[in-house]
């Protein structure tokens, strides 16, 4: 048994350990950026950009997180071709050609490698996955690589370049590319950038990529099923700290990785004690994934001043027209063929 001079000495190191705790998550709580209502300031301008791919890499195998020296080589394969210009080299447009043989790569190429590995609560990610814990994406049998928006489309006789209709979503200026704006919300090689506006009542995500616009509805109710959103039904509430957002109703052309109108999604943004939001999203569809999975993406919040500047997708875009152009030719000298 301790003595009384010591079970005193024990209470009052105790004391100084639990007093320096809550110290320490008063602090951590008081940072938290706050509304007016008490609830996590979410507001302003932010980028999900990294080079953590989405699936893990076979070089990590069933690891999920990879040291700092790690993090501070990693060059994934999506980067490894980009040109390695520097300095004010990249701008100077006296500069030759490239070498013979060498790629001709788009000067847009230096901006797409950031070299910013994916950190959450203070770990370097391998992959954005996170479950299941082999850090890939859990397809269904039959659920990889199906066209699924054309076969909930199409008809007998009918071709995806019947009409600009048919093309997809991207192509015809309507939702950004990869599911940027979501969800689920994954960053992609450029514009991943995000303003965000806050009210008790309504979360606004806007996205730089095509300028798509997410509203959330804070304690409110899901919309009848019949009716579609391009970017689904979003409903929100808050668990302590964290956001929480169901989405469903999802307009059946949009879709990730061949998701169909079927999926559903439960996001979560928190701050964590870097001051990131952490964005979490869970992906229901049984018919192309066989079991719920789960990814996590850093928001960093971009330096004062920053802009979310317009993204204007149909200036200049000629891709349906030539598409359909392309199509119509096609049918043309199929039928000359025909008669001969």
């Amino acid at each position: 048994m301790r003595s009384p001079e010591s079970y005193t000495s024990f209470l009052l190191k105790a004391a100084l350990v639990v007093s320096g705790s809550l110290a320490s998550c008063s602090l951590a709580y008081a940072e938290i950026p706050r509304t007016a209502d008490g609830r996590p300031d979410f507001q302003g301008i932010w980028t999900n950009e990294t080079e953590t791919p989405v699936e893990r890499p076979a070089q990590f195998a069933d690891r999920q997180t990879m040291t700092a020296e790690e993090a501070a080589a990693w060059r994934p394969a999506s980067a490894a071709g980009l040109t390695d210009l520097t300095g004010d080299d990249r701008l100077d447009p006296d500069r030759g050609p490239p070498p013979k043989g060498a790629p001709i790569r788009l000067e847009a190429d230096w901006f797409f490698a950031s070299g910013y590995v994916a950190q959450v609560d203070g770990e370097y990610r391998t992959s954005l996955v996170i479950d299941p814990a082999d850090g890939k994406i859990p397809y269904a049998e039959n659920g990889r690589g199906q066209d699924w928006v054309s076969l909930q489309l199409m008809r007998p006789g009918v071709d995806v370049y019947d009409g600009p209709e048919l093309r997809p979503t991207g192509e015809r200026c309507l939702l950004s590319v990869l599911s940027t704006a979501g969800p689920p919300m994954l960053p992609m090689s450029y514009n991943s950038n995000y303003r965000i506006v806050q009210t008790p009542d309504y979360l606004m995500i806007m996205a730089e990529m095509v300028n798509d616009v997410r509203i959330v509805r804070i304690d409110d109710k899901h919309q009848p099923a019949a009716i579609y959103r391009w970017m689904g039904d979003s409903v929100g509430h808050w668990e302590g700290d964290t956001l929480v957002v169901s989405t469903r109703n999802i307009h059946p052309q949009q879709s990730f990785r061949g998701s169909t109108g079927n999926l559903t999604t439960t996001e979560r943004f928190r701050f964590d004690a870097a001051g990131q939001i952490i964005y979490q999203v869970t992906m229901h569809d049984d018919r192309v994934f066989g079991r719920p999975w789960t990814a996590e993406v850093p928001m960093r919040r971009l330096p004062p001043g920053s802009h979310i500047y317009e993204y204007a997708c149909h200036e200049g875009n000629y891709s349906i027209v030539g598409a359909l152009a392309g199509r119509r030719w096609q049918e043309y000298y199929e039928r000359q063929e025909a008669d001969h």
